[in-house]
């Protein structure tokens, strides 16, 4: 018998897994819910409703195949060892998973527990993330090959095995408290099918020119990513999604081509790039835990002071005292999401503005983001931060992104009721505004003196002996190789820059 062993692969489509253990005789088809990963600082009630969604769904899938789901509850050893002292276990079987620490230790713990059982462990990589891979260089290549290969078929019918499955407890059962996210999306394979093929038929078109404003965002994003982070849809089908609707566009002159053609070329690349980030924290798993270029740890504390306390608090409450920083965080709160732009203002206003260490805004918004995919997730919470090393220092001026994205105040008055007297003239800066504001503070620091600081004190520590070598070492290691080059040139050129003469990102 063979066990396939479903983790973040929710779904019978596109899973080699599931496909080659089918063929090598009967399957057992197992979730393993393990309750000290809901213990985590960076898991909450929102991920657990939508992954039972996408639990449930798949039930239904193999259960049309013939076996359904089987649920077991505990450590992932303990449960596989009970099911290999009743069962004549061949091998296990699982797709390789990038996650988070947790998740990486609990594998390491269960090789070890396999090599000594001489139980195979068979585990097909997908989303194009290469494990062991030894350099960067050709990588993009080796993606788009995997990207272009044929879509693994799903079983036609499995054999039953009898084994008793488990009831999935409630948040609660589990020990999570609600996270009132009342507006999140709806887990399951279907669900995710349904906002893919509704972007590429209508909602895509103008996603290269609306996608930075959260006013537009929602509905001109594709919204897929909790499925991708799941594993309800594969990279690879939606890449080939993707591409059929290229054809599709090339050849239908009713269609107009210009801007469907721009934003799925965006898409695309954002579908590559989901995987390079993801592939930097399956060669570095401590960049979860660390700065990523060391020098860092010398200039924020990760030990809180009472102040830095009361920041954070305000930060993670929507209280801010700046407009656009509130509303995203109470939309984030609300709804789950939140667009990438406005995700890399709230870190970067919490790391530069507020000069906090990123790990713990980081945790919070892991928790807060319904599409949490560690790899992404840490690498670009350390770059919104700039602590990787290699990347521009870009700092968002959260004034002028509401201006930019949010210019009538439509996106602030829905999630900030407290402003909705305020004028747009003012909308951004309400503090200008006559009259007294009821429960709304005043910004809680100086935007352009804790901007200036947050800029100086990073630039000088990038000029310091030892810097660059390091950041080439970053380089080497993590950074596209398109961008490679630029970055070893800029660090390089900030050695000999003078603090008068440094130009900054102002976004």
């Amino acid at each position: 018998m063979q066990i396939v062993w479903f983790k973040r692969d929710l779904r019978v489509d596109d899973n080699a897994a599931l496909s080659e253990a089918v063929e090598r005789g009967p399957v057992l088809p197992l979730y393993i819910l393990e309750p000290d990963l809901w213990t985590g600082r960076d898991m909450g009630a929102r991920h657990y409703r939508f992954l039972t969604e996408c639990v449930a769904e798949l039930d239904c899938s193999l259960t049309k195949l013939g076996q359904p789901l089987i649920v077991k509850i505990g450590g992932a050893v303990g449960v596989l060892n009970e099911l290999v002292l009743r069962h004549p276990v061949e091998a296990i079987w699982s797709h390789q998973e990038t996650w988070n620490a947790w998740t990486y230790e609990r594998d390491k713990a269960v090789r070890k527990y396999l090599a000594k059982k001489k139980i195979p462990w068979h585990e097909p990589p997908q989303n194009g993330v290469i494990r062991r891979l030894n350099r960067r260089d050709g990588w993009s290549k080796k993606w788009l090959l995997n990207m272009r290969q044929p879509l693994v078929n799903k079983p036609l019918a499995m054999v039953k095995i009898e084994e008793k499955t488990e009831v999935l407890p409630n948040f609660e059962g589990i020990g999570l408290k609600d996270d009132h996210c009342q507006k999140r999306q709806k887990g399951g394979r279907q669900e995710g099918l349904s906002y893919l093929f509704s972007f590429l038929d209508e909602r895509g078109q103008h996603y290269s020119r609306k996608m930075s404003s959260p006013v537009t965002a929602y509905e001109s994003c594709s919204r897929i990513s909790p499925y991708l982070a799941f594993g309800s849809l594969s990279v690879r089908e939606v890449f080939q999604k993707i591409e059929e609707r290229k054809e599709v566009i090339a050849k239908d002159i009713q269609i107009e081509a210009k801007n469907w053609s721009r934003s799925l070329r965006a898409f695309s690349s954002r579908l590559r790039w989901h995987c390079h980030f993801i592939q930097k924290l399956e060669d570095e798993p401590q960049l979860e835990l660390r700065n990523i270029h060391s020098h860092h740890d010398k200039i924020r504390n990760p030990q809180f002071t009472h102040k830095k306390r009361g920041f954070f608090k305000a930060w993670k409450n929507g209280e801010t005292g700046y407009p656009m920083v509130d509303a995203c965080m109470r939309a984030l709160i609300s709804t789950g999401w939140l667009n990438f732009r406005m995700r890399a203002m709230l870190m970067s206003f919490s790391s530069y503005h507020l000069w906090l260490h990123w790990r713990e805004p980081a945790l919070h918004l892991a928790k807060l983001f319904l599409d949490y995919e560690p790899g992404i997730h840490w690498s670009q919470c350390q770059m919104q931060s700039g602590t990787t090393g290699i990347n521009t220092i870009r700092i968002y001026n959260p004034i002028k992104q509401g201006i930019d994205q949010d210019p009538k105040g439509e996106f602030v008055r829905a999630w900030v009721p407290e402003l909705q007297g305020v004028s747009d003239t003012h909308i951004h800066m309400p503090w200008l505004a006559s009259g007294r504001l009821v429960n709304y503070p005043n910004p809680i620091v100086d935007e352009k003196v804790a901007r200036r600081t947050a800029a100086k004190a990073l630039y000088n520590l990038k000029k310091g002996e030892g810097y660059s070598k390091i950041a080439g070492q970053v380089v080497k290691r993590h950074a596209s190789r398109r961008n490679a080059k630029q970055s070893l040139k800029t660090n390089s050129r900030l050695k000999k820059t003078k603090d008068s003469q440094l130009k900054l990102p102002l976004d």
